[in-house]
């Protein structure tokens, strides 16, 4: 150090270029970084507008954004490596409809808070439930992969910092400016013709477990930078909804939401992530090609028919409610006079070591839970069980052709969840008692005002898979059944074998609008077995095999990874989470005295902790009515500092 306490500090300017040398600048230990960033940009006599602008410390992989700490308070001496660059700069940015954008974003702001910044400009609303990973490098050709993918630069769009844009056309005021624009926002909130065969077996099959669980392991920490975490100016990242709980959808504002959402429902089935019948296959693949059709004729605006009865039904399968016990005098009053549902089901619990299948049994559906009783007329004395549904899962096991109507419940337990199928003997019966299952699962009984319309939503549901074989139209020459159905379809089927069947699967739908059609596929989608779980391999305290951990908005499963069979599930909602960082280990203790201990083999232990904080942060949504998310509750809750 020279005399006086001085020193020099060497600091290179991103801006002068790669070549430039860095600049010298006279410091003192108490002078603070807003300080020297005054000097270096007083000494590099370049006139522009530096507020963007920050230091970087390439070491230590940091960035210096207090500017009231002094150098020493940082622990910079002389030979701190230091650049001073733009907090802002290009990302190449993939979007669930494979649409690939360059825009500007935050390089320095946690990850949450730069999805943040970029669901603000594409007018997505809810930006909790998406966030970035590095992208899954799809198969190697022989040949250099052609750079033909095209580009949408949008890093002149300005950044907003209103919350909801205005809106002019039905589009936010910074994409309406130029014809270019435009076109950007059309092709994200409208969707776009599937590509062709070659083009789809280029993208990447999971084609096992692991491969599923290897996609995981490619999310961001929320808590740190981008640059923190090594991604480069121009650097290409993926956005993709992550956490499978969707609040609040409104097809008047979410036309790039709700497109987005449905372009990754429909590739996580072509590519096979996620498994369906081949009767929902084809259901699929007719809701696409109607959702095609619609989408290549006139410019849609959002908005939803009033085929949908009502929108609020449609939205509630698409969503998980967890409500609290806050309830009033006046739902005390209706509970007491709640209506009940009675009659004769068949019921089949494949945990109880019995080879018997159904039985039957005289069924009471009360409040929220279920008794039964060997027949009516024993139904005034005591059940042999009562079950209680809150906080299960119900989903449904039906074929329509086959006159099979189940329902499958996973009920909650300390040891895991119980799963139970009762069987219905017909269309009539299965409605009623399954929109009571799902009501009853988020602590609502069957008083509550929307029992009718959530009846009518499984009966429209099961309609669309009655078959109608006499209508048919000419359409059979321009289906392009390849990029409808999943390869596993494609390979069992030639073309003109799925065609018709897909077409007499369109009838049923051909006369939802898009928005309904929209729904409709994200509808079906969320009652898939497989909906929304998110897999990461790991291994168990005291077990020499590695073992799958799937993650979902309410529950954790472990899998088997020999069989691929589920061997134990826990309820997130009775999750006292006390989630420990220890060495790369997670320790969750439920309530029930029930502890698990594991550690993660392909992810980052961080990532389990951001999967399961993360579902807690979304079931507190609905709770605050405001606009304004509470980043730091979620970074308490996804931090794992038994921040709980």
């Amino acid at each position: 150090h020279t005399s006086g306490g001085s020193w020099d500090l060497s600091v290179a300017v991103e801006d002068l270029g790669a070549d430039a040398p860095p600049i010298t600048v006279s410091v003192t230990s108490d002078l603070h970084i807003g300080g020297v960033i005054l000097k270096l940009v007083e000494k590099s006599q370049v006139k522009r507008d530096w507020s963007d602008h920050a230091l970087w410390w390439e070491q230590k992989q940091q960035w210096l954004l207090r500017t009231a700490w002094t150098l020493e308070k940082c622990g910079i001496q002389a030979d701190a490596g230091l650049i001073f660059m733009p907090q802002h700069k290009p990302l190449r940015l993939g979007l669930p409809n494979g649409l690939n954008l360059r825009l500007r974003v935050c390089f320095s702001g946690t990850v949450f808070r730069t999805v943040l910044g970029i669901c603000k400009m594409l007018n997505i609303r809810r930006p909790e439930e998406l966030s970035l990973l590095r992208p899954v490098e799809e198969k190697k050709r022989k040949k250099v992969r052609d750079l033909s993918e095209e580009l949408y630069d949008l890093t002149e769009v300005p950044l907003t910092s209103v919350s909801r844009p205005c809106l002019y056309n039905g589009m936010p005021a910074h994409f309406a400016d130029s014809p270019k624009t435009e076109k950007v926002y059309k092709m994200l909130s409208v969707s776009q013709p599937a590509p062709a065969p070659e083009a789809i077996a280029k993208l990447y099959h999971p084609a096992s477990v692991v491969d599923k669980a290897h996609i995981h392991s490619r999310w961001l920490d929320s808590s740190r930078s981008l640059m923190e975490q090594g991604v480069q100016e121009n650097d290409r990242l993926w956005l993709r909804f992550k956490y499978y709980c969707f609040h609040d959808l409104e097809p008047k504002y979410d036309a790039v939401r709700l497109t987005q959402m449905y372009e990754q429902a429909r590739w996580a089935i072509l590519l096979e992530d996620i498994d369906c019948t081949e009767e929902e296959m084809l259901l699929f693949g007719a809701i696409q090609y109607h959702i095609n059709k619609l989408s290549l004729s006139e410019p849609q605006t959002m908005t939803s028919s009033p085929a949908m009865d009502d929108l609020d039904s449609a939205l509630q399968c698409l969503e998980v409610k967890l409500d609290g016990a806050n309830s009033s005098p006046q739902d005390m009053l209706e509970n007491l006079t709640a209506p009940e549902l009675n009659d004769y089901l068949k019921i089949f619990r494949p945990k109880r070591l019995t080879l018997k299948g159904y039985k039957q049994y005289w069924f009471k559906f009360k409040d929220a839970s279920i008794s039964y009783y060997k027949s009516k007329e024993e139904s005034l004395g005591e059940p042999i069980q009562q079950i209680n549904l809150k906080g299960c899962e119900a989903a449904p096991d039906v074929n329509v052709a086959g006159q099979k109507f189940c329902i499958k419940l996973l009920i909650p337990a300390p040891e895991g969840m119980n799963e139970v199928y009762l069987r219905c003997e017909n269309e009539e019966q299965y409605s009623s008692w399954m929109a009571a299952c799902r009501l009853a699962s988020k602590g609502k009984s069957l008083a509550d005002s929307s029992f009718q319309s959530e009846v009518q939503s499984i009966r429209s549901f099961l309609a669309m898979q009655q078959t109608n074989p006499n209508t048919h139209t000419d359409d059979s020459m321009s289906i392009n059944t390849h990029s409808l159905v999943s390869p596993r379809y494609s390979k069992k089927y030639k073309t003109k074998q799925l065609t018709p069947r897909i077409l007499e699967a369109y009838q049923n739908v051909a006369q939802l609008s898009l928005t309904d059609a929209l729904l409709r596929f994200l509808q079906i989608w969320q009652a898939l077995p497989d909906f929304g779980i998110s897999l990461v391999v790991v291994r168990f305290k005291g077990s020499r095999k590695d073992e799958v951990l799937g993650i979902t908005p309410n529950r954790l499963i472990r899998i088997d990874l020999g069989v691929g069979e589920v061997v134990k599930t826990w309820p997130l909602l009775v999750l006292c989470v006390c989630v420990c960082f220890t060495n790369p280990q997670v320790a969750i203790e439920f309530d029930g005295n029930v502890n698990i201990a594991f550690s993660c083999v392909t992810a980052d232990c961080k990532i389990v902790h951001e999967f399961i904080g993360g579902y807690i942060f979304m079931s507190t949504r609905s709770r605050e009515q405001s606009d304004t998310l509470n980043e730091e509750l979620f970074h308490k809750l996804t931090g794992g500092h038994e921040a709980l």
